[in-house]
């Protein structure tokens, strides 16, 4: 068999002219995707793929093998499809639990290394050694025990990304119970939300956080949530603000964060069936009931994990920090695939430019970070400040950049590999959904990377582009979907598999549907092009907004854009465009009309803008992503929606007030 080589592969477009990145063929040879390859006999990755759609059963058995799960027991049978694809049940006859795997095997392994490393805004930091790691969760799953709290009973976690987190996350799955990780920036009703939704007994919550130098009272607004759920019972308190705030507490619910005498017989790994449920984790949502994606121990912590092996090339001798809150899947995706590959994994509590612009750079310095993980948005806000707080840290560490949560526009991706990476990490894109635990494109290391693309598919994972008669499509935008069920797929949404069921897999029998406008190139490389709902569509052309936002980007003058469509008579729909300008800019009606001609000049004068407006901030959720439905909803007057997840809601009022719509 040949050993794997980059010119081997031309899935990847190694001949493509616009390539960014190809990696060293030494150091991709030795990469663990390389290795994988090697060890299943496929030299080539588009065979790979191809066997691992036709046959699920065999890619994820032989994935498993090569990310090393720690079984109490192995499967007899990989996967079970006598329910259909939307109901696969995986690893039959096994045993496991990922919160014992997680830490308990490394505890063994080396109990003196580092699984946590911890950072707070002041500039304070710790570290957990893996013993400890294991110690704490025993001690706070018993302490859990003791406040009733059950196999199969379900707990809110509302904290900011502290190393309490990550124990009361292993500590509630080494019980069985399932935790519903909370947003920490939610308000009262978005969390109250969750918690009657999924029922839940407990809520571990902490007195407060820092944001931008300033304490949030989170136990107040804990209180306020729980004060209309009556199933929780308690309220398990986490102390961060010591002297800081004035804690309201409810003797008799309200309990302190406890690590009791260790109980000896909880280091045994207990029999858990991998399809239990370990987490339900709530999709953002605009008005209604909120969607519950259930998942369970043999699926999201493997997918998560073998992601991070297979498409980032994490190993044991790696450090992680994806910047990222415990409400945004990232945060469960980080902690249950780092812990499980062995890696250390950093974590922030604070924000990225407090209290200084290089604040993420001095910590991937003072870490020796080798994955960093930001958002495109986090990226163009830096891009701000200029490359001076870049340069003046050491980011030799750095060998992989990560980047989700939503499309790149050309610039910024340039931005992020030439001064962070210093042109030499590749930057491995990274989309998919909550619902499927993390990828369905991805890039990776073994292959040369163009900007803003994806190299294919998420290593096992069955994906195409289709038209609307669900054949593929190549060279042209179509529907992105999941033609094979994987085991991150969510068992579905709690208590309502109908809605599961219509939601994913309705439109076409036997395809995920993901609801994600995409594309391929001529040579292979993938594009993800908005959610196919964001569609904008002017006199019967069809545009994705990313499309819209990159050209305006594209104007030296402008930050950050947000493209939605508008009602009008005539065309139906015409594009309005809000823009963030860059530091210095002057906000006139030359600027504005320059900025739509760069759109007309892009992507053809039918598609010039409407209407250019310039804002101080885009509405985003902290993790980054910009609400293009709440933009939409300001600017046409019109019920936003749940506010309770963006990063600033004042950013709200002020589109309304640029809006003819709304002023008059």
């Amino acid at each position: 068999m040949r050993s794997p080589r980059t010119d081997d592969w031309p899935i990847f477009g190694h001949d493509a002219p616009d390539v960014a990145w190809r990696p060293d063929p030494g150091a991709a040879a030795e990469a663990r995707l390389a290795r994988f390859l090697r060890s299943t006999g496929e030299p080539l990755l588009d065979a790979l793929q191809a066997r691992g759609t036709a046959d699920p059963g065999w890619f994820w058995g032989a994935a498993a093998d090569d990310i090393a799960v720690a079984w109490a027991r192995p499967p007899r049978e990989i996967v079970d499809l006598s329910g259909g694809p939307a109901w696969a049940r995986w690893w039959i006859g096994g045993s496991f639990d990922w919160s014992w795997a997680a830490v308990e095997p490394r505890a063994t392994r080396d109990p003196d290394g580092i699984a946590i490393t911890w950072e707070g805004e002041p500039g304070t930091s710790g570290h957990v050694s893996n013993r400890d790691l294991a110690l704490a969760v025993r001690r706070a799953a018993q302490h859990l025990r003791s406040l009733g709290v059950g196999e199969g009973d379900r707990v809110g976690i509302l904290l900011p990304m502290l190393i309490e987190t990550v124990v009361a996350v292993l500590a509630v799955s080494r019980i069985g119970a399932i935790f519903t990780p909370i947003f920490s920036g939610y308000g009262a009703p978005a969390i109250a939300s969750r918690l009657a939704d999924c029922e839940a007994k407990l809520l571990i919550t902490a007195d407060g956080f820092l944001r931008r130098g300033s304490w949030v009272d989170l136990k107040s607004v804990a209180d306020a949530a729980v004060a209309s759920v009556p199933s929780v019972e308690h309220v398990v308190v986490v102390p961060r603000a010591g002297d800081a705030l004035e804690v309201p507490w409810t003797e008799g619910r309200d309990v302190p964060w406890a690590y009791p005498a260790e109980d000896p017989h909880e280091t045994a790994p207990r029999d858990r069936d991998p399809e239990t449920p370990y987490m339900i984790i709530y999709t953002s949502g605009t008005t209604g009931r909120p969607k519950g994606a259930v998942h369970v121990h043999g699926g999201f912590p493997i997918k998560a994990a073998q992601d991070l092996a297979h498409t980032f090339d994490l190993t044991e001798r790696d450090t992680l920090f994806w910047f990222t809150d415990l409400g945004w899947m990232m945060g469960p995706w980080a902690i249950a695939g780092s812990l499980l590959l062995g890696a250390r994994l950093v974590l922030y509590e604070g924000a990225p430019d407090y209290p200084a612009p290089d604040r993420l750079w001095s910590l991937v310095e003072r870490h020796k970070v080798t994955h960093l993980g930001l958002s495109p948005t986090v990226i163009r806000a830096s891009m701000a400040h200029g490359e001076e707080p870049v340069r003046s840290h050491d980011r030799s560490s750095l060998r992989v950049l990560g980047s989700t949560g939503e499309p790149w526009n050309p610039e910024p991706w340039w931005w992020y590999f030439r001064e962070v990476g210093e042109g030499r990490c590749p930057i491995v894109n990274y989309s998919g959904g909550t619902e499927v635990s993390g990828g369905i494109v991805g890039s990776n290391v073994i292959g040369p990377i163009k900007p803003a693309s994806f190299s294919g598919p998420c290593i096992g994972t069955a994906a195409d582009v289709v038209d609307d008669a669900a054949e593929p499509v190549r060279g042209k935008v179509g529907e992105l979907v999941i033609r094979s069920p994987l085991p991150g797929m969510t068992r579905g949404f709690w208590r309502d598999p109908a809605r599961y069921e219509e939601t994913y897999w309705s439109r076409w029998p036997g395809l995920w549907a993901h609801g994600d406008w995409a594309s391929v190139d001529a040579d292979g490389f993938w594009y993800i092009h908005g959610r196919s709902d964001d569609t904008l569509k002017v006199a019967g052309k069809r545009v994705g907004p990313a499309e819209v936002e990159s050209a305006a980007v594209a104007h030296p003058a402008v930050l950050e854009a947000a493209a939605i469509g508008v009602p009008h008579e005539i065309k139906g729909e015409v594009i309005v465009v809000l823009c963030v300008l860059r530091p210095g800019e002057v906000d006139d009606a030359d600027l504005r009309a320059s900025v739509a001609k760069r759109v007309a000049d892009d992507l053809g004068k039918p598609l010039k803008p409407d209407t250019v407006a310039v804002v101080k901030a885009l509405p985003k959720t902290r993790s980054g992503k910009v609400m293009r439905r709440v933009i939409r909803a300001a600017w046409l007057g019109l019920d936003p929606g749940d506010l309770s997840a963006l990063d600033d809601p004042s950013s709200v009022a002020e589109i309304a007030a640029r809006s003819p719509l709304t002023t008059g």
